[in-house]
């Protein structure tokens, strides 16, 4: 099997991918996207917007983001903060779960680029009856559940170990209310050109992560290791070595909260010696696969 190098990160990590990936699977370090969407390429652009927030470009020019934490996250880029409509014209909108830092934006994301909001059902149905997002804007599935939201793509709920909970502001008693919200979910994202990418969402260690790689077998794996709420480091590492085993992986879900406190030298110190490809991103950053 043919094994090409490609560019350093800027944290100075070499990729090294097998050439059975469809098309040509490169990685180097970008400018930050316009708010346009980008066109058609064989390339797949992703940003990290901060905690498990990405902004992803499909190889068919569509713009998916995942969990974006933006006006309240530390760590957002401020060009977004600013301006939400500035990350472009959203195709696809997903939510792991209702947690504010997943959340997050999404509502007015939905509302902003008449965009459907697709999560777990039980989290979609309370924020359609506590007026959140209007019916019309909600997409439900559940766990081995798939939805495809344009053409050739595809995504499957997968089981994450996390819970769920609405924090809802009611307008007329001016006071937080909490309201359940479902269950947690990850994701496995297949782009157009076959590329698979597993957003783990926030959890913990569970047996079928394995059964998960085997089946669904990603590429990339989008991984929480700040410990806490999900996976610290070392629970992380021990996933990827004996479970997983994924081409790639990049670490998310720390650097954003002191509640989350793994570090990416701790999961690089954890997963010495491992063959899977750690890619650490600072947020903001765009890479092209």
């Amino acid at each position: 099997m043919k094994i090409r190098q490609f560019l350093k990160t800027p944290c100075a990590v070499a990729l090294t991918v097998a050439s059975v990936l469809v098309g040509s699977l490169a990685m180097a370090q970008t400018p930050a996207p316009a708010a346009t969407t980008a066109a058609a390429s064989t390339k797949v652009e992703m940003q990290w917007l901060g905690q498990a927030g990405f902004r992803i470009v499909t190889p068919g020019g569509k713009l998916l983001v995942v969990d974006p934490w933006i006006k309240g996250g530390p760590k957002a880029p401020a060009n977004y903060k600013a301006d939400l409509a500035a990350l472009g014209k959203i195709d696809i909108l997903l939510v792991t779960h209702a947690h504010v830092d997943h959340l997050g934006d999404a509502p007015a994301l939905a509302i902003l680029n008449k965009t459907k909001l697709y999560g777990p059902a039980d989290m979609v149905t309370p924020l359609i009856t506590l007026g959140m997002i209007p019916a019309e804007l909600g997409h439900r599935f559940n766990k081995t559940g798939n939805v495809k939201p344009a053409p050739g793509i595809k995504v499957t709920a997968v089981a994450a170990e996390h819970s769920s909970l609405i924090v809802w502001n009611n307008p007329e008693t001016k006071k937080n209310e909490s309201h359940p919200a479902g269950e947690a979910m990850g994701y496995i994202i297949e782009l157009e050109n076959g590329f698979k990418i597993w957003h783990m969402g926030d959890t913990g260690l569970f047996g079928d992560m394995k059964f998960i790689a085997e089946y669904y077998k990603p590429d990339l794996v989008l991984m929480p290791i700040g410990g806490n709420f999900t996976m610290d480091p070392e629970d992380a590492a021990f996933a990827l070595n004996t479970w997983i085993k994924p081409k790639m992986v990049i670490p998310m879900h720390y650097n954003s909260n002191p509640l989350t406190p793994g570090t990416l030298a701790e999961f690089q110190a954890a997963m010495k010696g491992s063959s899977v490809k750690i890619v650490p991103m600072t947020e903001g950053q765009t890479l092209s696969f």
